[in-house]
């Protein structure tokens, strides 16, 4: 699937509708392709669909991972070609990490991809916004809620930095990248399930 504009919403989108019961796991797409299919593994078991955000050079290693995505009914988009920080680039080095990682989505998958997030950064600046839509994404993806998984704190501490602040239309910020990940997606789901909150793609999340 292609980028789609949703319209009523903010060009940086940062959290669904509230009153749905829906919420959306988003993912950052690098490191150890073993942690990233254990985690849609864990996902797919539960009935939950994920967004991630891959990482261009991290799609150049392992290019299987781009169909496994898709196939799994998730939604796959565009991390940056390098996952540098893009707030401090030039236009030109900026809106080449964006084409970068877009032009490798298109040749593995037919399309750039259906989500644009910024690298190193939780807010897009105005200029990346508006390279990121010159390159075909009308919105880029924020986040309300940080797991801080990156910082590997257990999986508890994961589970509770997510229960602790997910509401209804959530877009919960993740890693794929990271044990303490997989480890706490079941009781993360499980919990998820008791509060009637359903994990959906961010393009479900606000159709």
């Amino acid at each position: 699937p292609a980028p789609r504009r949703f319209p009523g919403q903010p060009t940086e989108i940062v959290h669904g509708p509230r009153d749905r019961d829906r919420v959306a796991l988003t993912f950052h797409g690098q490191g150890d392709p073993a942690t990233a299919r254990a985690v849609l593994t864990e996902a797919e078991r539960a009935g939950a669909r994920i967004t991630v955000l891959a990482v261009g050079s991290w799609l150049d290693e392992h290019p299987d991972l781009a169909r496994r995505i898709l196939d799994g009914g998730h939604d796959l988009g565009n991390h940056t070609q390098r996952h540098l920080g893009i707030s401090q680039m030039s236009e030109t080095d900026a809106s080449a990490e964006i084409t970068g990682c877009g032009e490798r989505l298109l040749r593995l998958t037919g399309s750039i991809g259906t989500w644009f997030r910024p690298s190193r950064t939780r807010n897009s600046t105005p200029l990346v916004t508006a390279l990121a839509q010159q390159a075909g994404y009308p919105h880029v993806l924020s986040y309300d809620v940080d797991s801080l998984d990156f910082t590997s704190p257990g999986a508890t501490a994961v589970t509770r930095n997510i229960t602790g602040q997910i509401q209804r239309g959530s877009v919960v910020s993740l890693h794929f990248g990271y044990t303490d990940t997989v480890a706490a997606l079941p009781a993360l789901l499980a919990d998820l399930d008791r509060r009637g909150l359903r994990a959906v793609t961010t393009t479900e999340l606000l159709s």
